[in-house]
């Protein structure tokens, strides 16, 4: 049976609730760009990017990507190079390819329009239950309900739920919690105020429960539990891998040798010749399985080190000069001047700094893993 508050919230707890946020919102909302609109493909875009991505992270590409791609029917002709390029260095580019099948499935399917129908929006690709509220409560003025990590972790402290928020019955709860809650007016507003609530206020580590517009409703601020709440189980440290990479220049220096594969870590992007393996005998066995004839290095000129949200990558990095390769569509000699045409990872982007300057010896280069925003938006 589904894991249940200490006892089922009050109608008046519940309207109470949701007038307190709707006022605090009006009050203190920050003015994003994605909230000045109520274009569902401009709102698509953003929940999108906002996913698993720091709100100051996505400021810097939002305005910049809709410049490039203005509407869905301009992102649906684009080509799945140019999109990746747009979204480079945002990171999780599964996310853009999903965008990107979405809104040609738009097309094909609803003649340009985001449909307005949840059943509908949630079955087009990259679009789960929380971006289909999203959409529909934000553009379409639906009470659509909507759980992310904000809102867990606001209904955890509100309502006092004791069992760790990513279990199938806490989530259950949740989202019954939430479909309740949406209901009245301004359901958009509502939706989002409940995420400002949980991005700026009621924070992971450090909730302001002085500062909190619910906090004479909220039952572990009541019992001082504020700081216990949500129950969260600790996760496993990335999965260590040893790869080598090798970064194949022409004679020139002027143009670089860049793979692309559909599966894999990277998948749509262009990247350096990479393996498993840690020596140069697996750099060399790697340029073999692609027919690319180069004189390698016998050292490797870097050792990166490279922190994914599920991998914690140590990489050789070898340089090597260029004789042939054989062609392919999967593989390109790219020119330095034209890298941002491509979506190009951003290990791969670390590994330029190598290119083609000499180094006297192995460099060891670090990355600390990303701290991801309590707005995480994961389907």
């Amino acid at each position: 049976m589904p894991h249940k508050p200490e006892s089922a919230p009050h109608p008046t707890t519940l309207r109470a609730v949701r007038a307190a946020l709707l006022d605090h919102y009006d009050r203190h909302a920050r003015d994003l760009p994605w909230r000045r609109t109520r274009d569902p493909y401009a709102i698509w875009v953003s929940e999108i990017m906002l996913q698993q991505t720091r709100v100051d992270t996505v400021l810097r590409y939002y305005d910049r990507f809709l410049e490039r791609f203005p509407n869905l029917g301009s992102l649906a002709r684009a080509e799945e190079d140019a999109v990746l390029a747009a979204w480079s260095g945002l990171g999780y580019y599964r996310r853009a390819r999903l965008l990107h099948a979405g809104v040609r499935e738009v097309v094909a399917r609803y003649g340009g329009e985001v449909p307005e129908g949840a059943e509908a929006r949630r079955s087009l690709p990259g679009i789960g239950r929380y971006t289909a509220g999203a959409i529909g409560s934000i553009a379409f003025d639906r009470q659509e309900p909507l759980v992310d990590g904000n809102v867990a972790r606001v209904f955890a402290r509100i309502f006092a739920l004791d069992t760790p928020i990513t279990r199938s019955d806490t989530q259950a709860v949740l989202w019954a919690l939430a479909e309740q809650l949406v209901v009245g007016e301004r359901p958009g507003a509502l939706n989002q105020a409940l995420m400002e609530l949980g991005a700026l206020t009621c924070t992971k580590a450090a909730p302001s429960c002085t500062a909190c517009p619910v906090q004479t409703h909220c039952r572990a601020h009541e019992t001082g539990r504020a700081r216990e709440l949500p129950v969260v189980v600790k996760k496993r440290p990335p999965a260590r891998r040893q790869l080598v990479a090798v970064l194949a220049q022409d004679q020139a220096a002027e143009r670089l040798l860049l793979l692309r594969s559909e599966t894999g870590l990277f998948a749509g992007l262009w990247n350096l010749p990479m393996a498993e393996g840690h020596d140069r005998e697996a750099a060399r066995a790697l340029l073999g399985t692609l027919g690319v004839r180069a004189r390698l290095d016998p050292q490797p000129v870097a050792e990166l080190e490279h922190v994914l949200t599920h991998r914690h990558l140590m990489i050789q990095l070898f340089r090597a000069r260029l004789s042939s390769f054989d062609a392919r569509d999967s593989l390109r000699l790219q020119p330095r001047t034209e890298l941002e045409q491509l979506g190009v990872s951003a290990l791969t982007r670390k590994a330029l700094g190598f290119w083609p300057e000499p180094a006297a010896q192995v460099t060891r280069v670090t990355r600390a893993p990303k701290t991801l925003a309590s707005a995480k938006r994961a389907e």
